[in-house]
């Protein structure tokens, strides 16, 4: 019994699908039942080859989506990447908050000039349409808005939408890992734009993106947290190197300074001064104008010894009214001028202060090191000090300076 010759051809047109080739010739001979057959092998191998491609689409917007972390990067490849599966003019993203019981809009982008339903738009989801739609699981259309806000005033976001000129919608339930998390909005401008097929698109994507979503929102929020961390590090930080009432170094931070400096010094054979400065007879302010108005000299001062330095000098404050600034490269000479210009800055003009204008002076000595070698902190600091010393003896207002030797050092 021969065998028609049509039928070895389905046999290996079948067999070619079975392998993922959907683009083989049937032919279409005759009008019997073979022929029928072979136009339904046709029309199942067309099916099959545009399902295929749509989920070789899919595929690919899920790995585009995939690759961002941050939730707006995320958003923003959604938007980039949907278009060929569904159409829209404007993607929304709405999330879950309050243990669920608000929704919020989190992210838009829109084709339209001017958005209404703007970020940061909430509504209760208790007896809203949208409970619905994440109790059914399922995407929901909206072909013709203006019919639905005419049916439903009380729909405030509606209003908006329809406002900013979008006539049609495909609200998609977002769910991670069994929880619900919000809704996707696919928007058109024109009336009558979505199918069930586009129902079909997203619920084959839902899972990915949803869980997509909810992990770049974490990643966000992760992000917020290290950055709050690292925000209060850097208060720590600052607060444990500077002083609470000046702001400016306080005495451990900048004497390691000082010690820096002489390293450095040291290393480059370059000539380095300390000054200690000292506010004059401060303990009549605070006796005669009180602690408070202490505090109001002390703070002005340190602004005013902020001004008058340049960025290669330092000032710290050591404790009580005492300050100690450092300058390095310095020799005797530019020592002298740098003293002579703080001096004139801190005590004029007055002080203008809540109990109302004080005088102010300050007295300086500096230790002045030309060869640091052999020469340690306390050698330093012990010869600006004895420098404060005849510069209160002085008089007062006054600078005096001690040049330091490692000979006078040892």
């Amino acid at each position: 019994m021969s065998v028609d010759s049509r039928v070895v051809t389905y046999r290996r047109a079948a067999e070619q699908m079975r392998r993922g080739r959907f683009d083989v010739e049937i032919p279409s001979e005759g009008f019997d039942e073979l022929a029928r057959l072979g136009e339904s092998l046709r029309a199942l191998a067309k099916n099959l080859e545009t399902r295929f491609d749509e989920q070789v689409k899919l595929a690919e917007i899920a790995e585009r989506v995939n690759a961002g972390l941050v939730l707006d990067e995320v958003l923003e490849q959604v938007y980039d990447s949907f278009e060929s599966v569904i159409p829209y003019d404007r993607i929304g993203l709405a999330l879950l908050e309050n243990g669920g019981s608000t929704v919020r809009s989190r992210w838009a982008r829109s084709e339209s000039k001017e958005v209404k339903l703007e970020i940061g738009y909430s509504a209760k989801l208790s007896g809203s349409s949208l409970e619905e739609i994440l109790r059914s699981g399922r995407p929901r259309i909206l072909n013709d808005l203006e019919a639905y806000l005419e049916e439903h005033p009380e729909s405030e976001s509606t209003g908006l939408i329809v406002a900013e000129g979008i006539r049609s919608s495909l609200t998609c339930p977002l769910t991670a890992l069994g929880k619900p998390i919000g809704f996707l909005f696919f928007s058109s401008r024109e009336a009558d734009t979505y199918r069930r097929i586009h129902q079909g698109h997203f619920m084959r994507l839902a899972s990915q993106i949803s869980v997509i979503l909810e992990k770049s929102r974490l990643y966000e929020e992760l992000l917020k947290v290290n950055r709050r961390l690292r925000g209060m590090q850097k208060a720590l930080e600052h607060e444990a190197k500077h002083d609470a009432l000046t702001g400016l170094w306080n005495r451990g931070a900048v004497l390691r300074l000082l010690e820096r400096e002489v390293a450095r010094a040291r290393r480059e054979q370059r000539p380095l001064a300390a000054v200690i400065l000292d506010l004059d007879l401060f303990k009549q302010v605070n006796d005669g104008h009180g602690h408070l108005a202490g505090d109001e000299v002390l703070r002005e001062l340190s602004r005013r010894l902020v001004a008058s330095l340049r960025s290669a000098e330092f000032v710290g404050r050591l404790g009580g009214e005492e300050f100690l600034l450092i300058l390095c490269p310095c020799d005797e000479a530019t020592a002298r001028k740098v003293m002579e210009r703080v001096r004139v800055a801190c005590g004029e003009p007055p002080f203008a202060i809540s109990a109302g204008e004080l005088e102010v002076t300050v007295s300086l000595g500096a230790a002045t090191v030309d060869d640091v070698e052999g020469v340690g902190l306390p050698v330093i600091l012990s010869a600006a000090d004895r420098a404060l010393y005849r510069a209160k003896k002085g008089g007062r207002n006054r600078c005096e300076l001690e040049p330091v030797s490692s000979l006078s050092a040892s």
